[in-house]
């Protein structure tokens, strides 16, 4: 979701900038927002029927990639995820290492369960074809590595299921939002469960119904029951990452 602006926004040039905060360890313990879009947005993983997320073969793979993760990384929780037909969105929660499951290095775990909503998810097979680049370096154990070993993996077996050797399936960038407090966390949750029931309004959407502010605003009101602090976080999200921008602790 997205509301329409006349920003000058170049695709490549803030897709090739670096998006990650100043000055932050990205190492430290928290509660990551992750968000990965294909290449070139292509809607490879499935479609939206009857505001239900049906994954295609590729679709099912990246969301066992996704929740493969901590298989590779056993500091790091998974917390509420979506795959979309173009985009994945996720929370990645990092702990202490070795020392218990502290989510926020303050001693105050974020204590929640997995959670995909797959009610709103379904497989079902289609056909892909995506394109290649390789991953940056970044130091062991970040968000950044957790995000360059799941594209690696997911590109991997995508790539062999499909007999396509050295495509790109995602864009060479990532988007994250730290999350600060539970509050966030909560309404963050309630973005990605009702991400399948929003999609026909989708920035990401290629085919996606062309409504104002004000309408959208309504109708993402009326469906998700956000309070209108929340609902301008959650408005203004899909454009924030797409600048690449860190928009602070709210709400």
């Amino acid at each position: 979701m997205q509301q329409n602006r006349n920003a000058n926004y170049d695709p490549e040039k803030h897709h090739r900038r670096s998006i990650r905060l100043k000055g932050y360890d990205y190492t430290r313990p928290g509660a990551y927002f992750v968000t990965m879009c294909t290449e070139n947005r292509k809607c490879l993983l499935g479609k939206i029927s009857g505001e239900i997320m049906q994954l295609n073969k590729f679709g099912a793979m990246i969301y066992t990639c996704w929740n493969n993760i901590p298989k590779y990384f056993t500091h790091i929780r998974l917390d509420t995820c979506v795959v979309m037909p173009n985009h994945i969105h996720g929370i990645i929660i990092i702990t202490e290492r070795n020392c218990g499951n502290n989510a926020n290095g303050r001693g105050e775990a974020f204590s929640s369960p997995m959670k995909s909503y797959s009610g709103l998810v379904t497989e079902n097979a289609s056909p892909l074809h995506p394109t290649m680049q390789s991953p940056h370096g970044t130091f062991s154990g970040s968000l950044g590595s957790i995000m360059q070993n799941f594209k690696s993996v997911s590109t991997r077996k995508i790539n062999q299921s499909n007999n396509t050797p050295g495509v790109t399936l995602w864009q060479r960038n990532y988007y994250e939002h730290i999350i600060r407090n539970e509050h966030s966390l909560n309404t963050i949750r309630q973005y990605i469960m009702y991400n399948p029931l929003m999609w026909a309004y989708d920035m990401n959407n290629p085919d996606r119904s062309q409504v104002s502010e004000a309408e959208l605003k309504h109708e993402v009101k009326k469906r998700c029951n956000f309070t209108n602090e929340e609902l301008d976080f959650i408005i203004n999200y899909d454009f924030k990452y797409r600048m690449g921008q860190d928009y602070g602790n709210k709400p």
